[in-house]
């Protein structure tokens, strides 16, 4: 009599530390596949090689980006199981940005300045890689590439301009937090860019060899990116 008084009390204390730890949407990662969308902010710079170049009146031009100005971007989401651990996710969107690039001359001290402007369509493509579910938190990495297109209108006589495509590598790292009706997934993500996005063909300084130095002054600039997004699956 008094061991099935205990377990009778048991069972409700049980019943009790279970309810404690209840799992939100339990069965959302044994889906094939689902969508979602993100919003987020991002910042844009440019990596600068220069070449030593020296104008006709001994000037030597350094360009560089000394600041980073917060950018907006929005994805949407199609991600793909492959197992218990691994997933590919597709998240094309739209990364609105801006670049403010200061140009000095470093015999002269002539200093000139330039904001490049960018609204690109990405089109991201990630393995991510989960661990195990820890109650309603889950961290994972990710890993992949990303190629984008520079929507943006361009201007004339801009001392520097950029190509409209480019390739990334992506690495970055995140949580999945099971919430009742859907999954937040905050995500850190770095963006390295592997191609030359420099215009060294610039047709409409034929004419004005003085705009076209700075153009010379550089071997090549290479996007590098940190974008923060919250993912909602």
């Amino acid at each position: 009599m008094v061991i099935l008084t205990l377990i009778g009390a048991a069972v409700p204390l049980c019943a009790q530390q279970r309810n404690d730890k209840l799992l939100n949407r339990p069965y959302s990662d044994l889906r094939p596949w689902h969508l979602g969308f993100s919003i987020g902010v991002h910042t844009q710079d440019l990596r600068f090689t220069h070449n030593g170049f020296v104008t006709e009146n001994g000037e030597t031009w350094f360009m560089e980006q000394p600041a980073f100005s917060p950018g907006f971007c929005v994805n949407g989401l199609f991600d793909v199981r492959l197992n218990t651990y691994f997933s590919i996710r597709f998240t094309p969107g739209m990364y609105f940005g801006n670049r403010v690039v200061k140009m000095h001359d470093t015999t002269g001290g002539g200093i000139q300045q330039q904001n490049l402007k960018t609204n690109l369509v990405v089109i991201p493509v990630d393995i991510k890689f989960a661990s195990q579910r820890y109650h309603n938190a889950r961290p994972y990495l990710v890993a992949g590439a990303m190629v984008t297109f520079d929507v943006s209108k361009r201007r004339p006589r801009d001392l520097l301009q950029l190509k409209s495509t480019d390739f990334l590598l992506t690495a970055g790292f995140g949580c999945d937090f099971y919430l009742p009706f859907f999954k937040l997934c905050p995500e850190l993500k770095f963006c390295f860019g592997l191609t030359d996005v420099l215009r060294h063909d610039r047709p409409d300084f034929v004419d004005d060899p003085d705009g076209f130095k700075f153009t010379q002054s550089l071997k090549k600039a290479t996007t590098q990116m940190v974008v923060l997004t919250f993912y909602f699956e």
